[in-house]
């Protein structure tokens, strides 16, 4: 296939990456969002760019390295890639910064929220900063001269540093040389001042060094400080076939990651050329990997000025999630044994499903709880459950993903703990990331063992659980009971994939199973049958899956795709991708649900799960997506959750042809219709929701879908 031929086809997977990050930064852009949450999407936009090149930019450079030259499916090569990447980054941090001088530092500033210079300060702040640098902070600085005898430091992926240039004398000649202090991370970044009223101000502690960097090179002349830092290579690398301790081998390589290779100098706008040169070429950087700052160095330790419940006036309307009326007051195995349950995350109460668990942990007539743990985050409760369970006398297994990204030392933590309390904790299956969520519950009810499972789309993870859009099945269905005990048969035991009766699994059939699945809509389309696609999920970059989709719209079907973040197909170039549409939506809460509607022939299916649409989610991982077979359930998540997502006027951004995203065009006497805060308001109580008048009601259009059958 010709290069041209290509790139008209796919869109580039990091240019894509960046266009999403871009719509993260739209919302801090956006002056109709309270400050505060504007505030937030702030650091998020550099929090992701961070990963970003920790993990995506140090790949690329790598194969630039080695002198591979394929070609990714777009038709770039890895060096096009990283120039092309390389200008959109400049152009995104650029858009950035002139964010937080132009918009939010000044409105903060409005709100008596302030980050001032310490050379402004009056005579009291001053000595109360002065104070606590000698008791807190300078202790912990080294400084470290950078000469002949002095090799130039290993310096800690991300963390803040000062660069100095000195002057001495020897022999009445002045001497120039440089110098580095490095922050300790266990320093906060922002130092809040003490304040009576509530005014909130603070100093930089790159600033509070550097007004004292005199104390710690006595005898020297400073002509200047520049804070800068590192981002280095933050992969892991574990061969597990060869490893016969995972843990530890994870353990041992987050102690390197501190110290990968270099892959971007972000420096202080004002330092000058031949200080910046020299750090390049210490660190063996190019210009390429330069960035210039004008601002705060690390925009992330920012979200210390949105912590807290301070000025409730500037931050989203809170409200409470439901707990669905079925669940209300009532034993949740009754409950479950009555008919499926499904909860819309954060709306409907993640509490529900820690409850599961607790109640399973001290209910007498449980047997066993196995579950999955990829991103458990600082709750106590979930782990704490198992824990418990163990102490009650059941059988408990825990599958723990070693390997979640950024999240390996947490893991690592919880699954000492788990072990030290009796829980049978294993690593899953070689060469595969356990990335599906699915909990089992195995329960004597008189002469018969019932098994109840939880899967979800989302991690089992409270504070996520407030954050996240996910979705959650609670069943005692007996094959899906089945398929769950197999599932965790798989992942603890030696055996082979048999199959299952109605999971679909990752990396053994998901893939055929969902190519099947799009090919038949095509077929229903070629006979003039009812034909529909409408895909939700994070990410879509896996080829074939792509090219099914084009064949899909070529055969007459309307495939609508909600694509959070990554999407390298390219909709509506005429002849290949007339009938699809890729919609983003980034608002309040991130957008994490994966559903997947196939209309057929007017006997919808639905199936929901764990797994995006990228190769290494359906090759390289343990995921599972389920069937919703509850049809009550299943016209809900068609006629409400979906239709009220293709509804959204005000957040939703069309991507086109040319790989822009762009925002709906919405007539002027059309009232704005935003799918988060009608979900909102549906799991409110109508009185709650209308004494609030807070979430104005999306009008829901006739059902564009078939309607389901039991």
């Amino acid at each position: 296939m010709k290069k041209s031929r290509i790139a008209a086809q796919y869109l580039n997977r990091e240019l894509s990456w960046l266009e999403f990050n871009q719509r993260v930064l739209d919302q801090a852009l956006d002056s109709s969002i309270p400050l505060m949450e504007r505030l937030k999407f702030f650091t998020i936009v550099s929090s992701n760019l961070d990963e970003f090149f920790e993990v995506r930019v140090a790949g690329l450079k790598q194969q630039i390295e080695s002198g591979r030259g394929d070609r990714s499916v777009d038709g770039l090569t890895p060096t096009e890639v990283f120039q092309a990447i390389t200008r959109r980054v400049r152009r995104l941090v650029a858009d950035q910064y002139a964010c937080w001088r132009n918009d939010l530092q000044p409105a903060l500033a409005q709100k008596r929220i302030r980050i001032l210079a310490v050379e402004d300060l009056d005579t009291e702040d001053r000595a109360w900063l002065q104070q606590l640098y000698l008791t807190q902070v300078r202790p912990v600085l080294t400084p470290l001269a950078v000469d002949p005898t002095h090799p130039f430091p290993q310096l800690l992926n991300k963390s803040l540093n000062l660069i100095l240039q000195l002057e001495t004398y020897k022999n009445s000649e002045s001497v120039k040389q440089l110098a580095v202090v490095q922050c300790p991370s266990i320093l906060p970044r922002l130092i809040q001042l003490p304040r009576e009223d509530e005014r909130r101000d603070y100093v930089f502690l790159g600033h509070l060094v550097g007004h004292f960097l005199a104390d710690i090179f006595p005898g020297t002349n400073i002509l200047g400080y520049w804070p800068f830092r590192l981002t280095r290579n933050s992969e892991l690398y574990v061969d597990e076939e060869d490893t016969p301790n995972l843990l530890k081998a994870v353990e041992d390589e987050l102690h390197k990651r501190r110290r990968g290779a270099a892959v971007r100098l972000e420096i202080d706008h004002a330092c000058p050329e031949t200080i910046r040169e020299s750090l390049l070429t210490t660190l063996h950087l190019t210009r390429d990997d330069l960035y210039l700052i004008d601002g705060p160095m690390n925009p992330t330790r920012l979200i210390a000025l949105y912590q807290g419940a301070h000025f409730p006036e500037l931050r989203d309307t809170p409200f409470l999630p439901s707990v669905p009326q079925p669940l209300r007051g009532r034993d949740l195995f009754a409950a479950i044994r009555e008919r499926d349950v499904l909860l819309h995350h954060p709306y409907e109460s993640f509490s529900t499903v820690v409850d599961f668990l607790e109640t399973a942990a001290t209910d007498h007539d449980v047997l066993a709880i196995k579950m999955t743990l990829y991103r458990t985050g600082g709750d106590h409760r979930i782990v704490g459950a198992l824990m418990n369970a163990v102490k009650n006398g059941k059988q408990v297994t825990a599958v723990v993903e070693l390997r979640a990204r950024f999240d390996e030392a947490n893991n690592i933590e919880w699954a000492r703990k788990l072990e030290e309390n009796g829980v049978h904790v294993v690593y899953g299956l070689v060469g595969y990331k356990i990335h599906t969520k699915c909990a089992l519950v195995v329960r004597r009810e008189g002469h018969l063992i019932r098994r109840y499972v939880h899967l979800g789309t989302g991690n089992y993870n409270p504070t996520t659980g407030k954050l996240y859009t996910d979705l959650s099945l609670l069943t005692c269905r007996a094959e899906f009971g089945e398929d769950a005990t197999n599932l965790f048969n798989l992942l603890t035991g030696i055996c082979q994939f048999q199959g299952m009766k109605k999971l679909v699994v990752a990396p053994f059939d998901l893939h055929a199973q969902l190519l099947q699945l799009i090919a038949r809509e095509s077929q229903h389309a070629s006979r003039q049958l009812p034909a529909r696609i409408i895909a939700k999920c994070n990410s879509l970059v896996e080829p074939q899956l792509i090219e099914a989709f084009y064949a899909a719209s070529q055969a007459g079907v309307k495939v609508d795709l909600i694509v959070r973040g990554i999407c390298c197909l390219r909709p509506g170039v005429p002849g290949l991708s007339d009938n699809i549409t890729v919609r983003s939506i980034v608002d309040r809460f991130l957008e994490h649900s994966r559903i997947y509607y196939f209309e057929n022939a007017c006997q919808p299916e639905v199936f929901v799960g764990s797994a995006d649409l990228m190769p290494r989610n359906l090759f390289r991982r343990i995921e599972v997506l389920f069937p919703i077979e509850d049809g009550n359930l299943c016209d809900r998540i068609i006629n409400q959750i979906l239709r009220v997502t293709l509804a959204d006027n005000a957040k939703a951004q069309f991507l086109g042809a040319d790989g822009i995203y762009r925002p709906a065009k919405v007539p002027k006497d059309t009232e704005p219709k935003r799918c988060q805060w009608e979900f909102i308001a549906l799991t409110q109580p109508p009185k709650a929701a209308k004494a609030k008048g807070k979430y104005p009601r999306v009008e829901l259009t006739p059902r564009p879908f078939a309607k389901v059958r039991n």
